[in-house]
C-alpha cells in the first residue's frame, strides 16, 4: 500500500489543535479541576503554554492546515487531548462519545467547529455507544483496529463499524486489560502506534495474543518499546510524515529504535501538557489525512 494514502502515516492535510489558553483558561480552572481529572501533579500554566508553543511550531512545518479549537464553557483541561472527540474515517471524521463523563462536552464542540469549518463529518456515535479517538489505529485504508476497554464500548464499536462498512473497511476488535481499572486512562495507543509502511512501536506485554499474532500475519514489524520506559509514554508517537515521527523527549532506547528501523525521530519537551495528564503527541493531536 502506497504509505501516502495510509490514514496514519500519510501527510497532514488538516490538523485540529486546541491550546491550554483555551483549553484550560489560566491557573484557577486547573486548581479546580486538575485532581478530578487525574492529572498526577498540578500543570503550570505558563509553563504548559510555552511547551505547546513549541510544539505547533514543529506540527506547523508538517501540516497543510492548522486550526484551533476556540474557548468553550462545555469543556475542560482535558479538551488540550483533541485526538479522543472525533476519528478519522473515510468519508470524514466520525464524532465520537465519551467514555469518561467528564469529557462529553468535547463532542460537541468539535462537531460545532467541522460545522462552521466545512469539514466533512461520516457519523456520529450515539448513547449507548462510547468510543474515543485514543483507542482507534488504522492499520492501513481499509483496516481499523479498535481498543475494546473502559473509554470505548461495544455499542460504540459495533456504530463505528457501520459507519466505515459502505467503504469496504473491517473493523478489528481489540480486547484491552484492565491494567490499572476504569480511573486511569489507557487507550489502545497506550501500547501500539504507527511509525512508518508496515512499521507499528508496541508494547506488547498488554496486546493481546490473538491481535498480536494477526499484526504479524499482516507482515508488519514490530518494534518493541523497553519496560523501562512504557510508563513514560513511549509508545505514544506520533507520524508526521512516512517515516518522520514525533515523541515525547525523555525515552532515549525508543528513540535509538525507532531510528534503527530507519524512522527519523522528533522530540518536544511535554512535562506540563503531556506526562502530568496523560497524554502524549497522538492524544494532543487530530490529524485528517484525507483530502476530504
Amino acid at each position: 500500500m502506497d504509505p501516502i494514502m495510509h490514514p496514519e502515516i500519510g501527510p497532514i492535510v488538516r490538523l485540529l489543535l486546541k491550546h491550554p489558553r483555551e483549553a484550560w483558561l489560566g491557573r484557577e480552572p486547573i486548581r479546580r479541576q486538575w485532581r478530578e481529572l487525574n492529572y498526577t501533579e498540578e500543570p503550570d500554566f505558563g509553563k504548559a503554554c510555552a511547551e505547546y508553543d513549541a510544539l505547533a511550531g514543529i506540527l506547523g512545518k508538517y501540516a497543510g492546515q492548522v486550526r484551533f479549537l476556540p474557548e468553550d464553557g462545555r469543556t475542560g483541561l482535558d479538551s488540550i487531548y483533541v485526538r479522543d472527540a472525533a476519528c478519522e474515517a473515510p468519508r470524514g471524521l466520525v464524532i465520537g462519545r465519551m467514555g469518561k463523563a467528564l469529557r462529553r462536552g468535547e463532542t460537541d464542540a468539535v462537531r460545532d467547529f467541522c460545522l462552521e469549518a466545512g469539514w466533512p463529518i461520516a457519523g456520529e456515535i450515539r448513547e449507548p455507544g462510547t468510543l474515543e479517538g485514543g483507542d482507534l489505529v488504522w492499520l492501513d485504508a481499509k483496516t481499523a483496529a479498535v481498543g475494546h476497554g473502559y473509554r470505548t464500548n461495544a455499542a460504540g464499536i459495533r456504530q463505528f463499524r457501520t459507519i466505515v462498512a459502505a467503504d469496504g473497511c473491517e473493523v478489528i476488535e481489540v480486547p484491552l486489560p484492565h491494567w490499572d481499572g476504569p480511573g486511569d486512562v489507557l487507550h489502545l495507543m497506550s501500547m501500539l502506534s504507527p511509525v512508518d509502511a508496515k512499521k507499528l512501536l508496541v508494547y506488547s506485554r498488554l496486546l493481546a495474543v490473538p491481535f498480536r499474532n494477526r499484526l504479524l500475519d499482516m507482515g508488519f514489524e514490530l518494534l518493541e518499546v523497553p519496560d523501562e520506559e512504557y510508563a513514560t509514554m513511549a509508545t505514544n508517537v506520533l507520524a508526521l510524515a512516512p517515516g518522520i515521527c514525533l515523541a515525547l523527549a525523555g525515552n532515549p532506547r525508543t528513540a535509538r529504535l525507532m531510528e534503527k528501523a530507519g524512522v527519523e525521530v522528533l522530540t518536544y519537551e511535554g512535562t506540563e501538557i503531556s506526562a502530568k495528564g496523560a497524554g502524549g503527541p497522538t492524544c494532543l493531536t487530530r490529524p485528517t489525512r484525507s483530502e476530504r
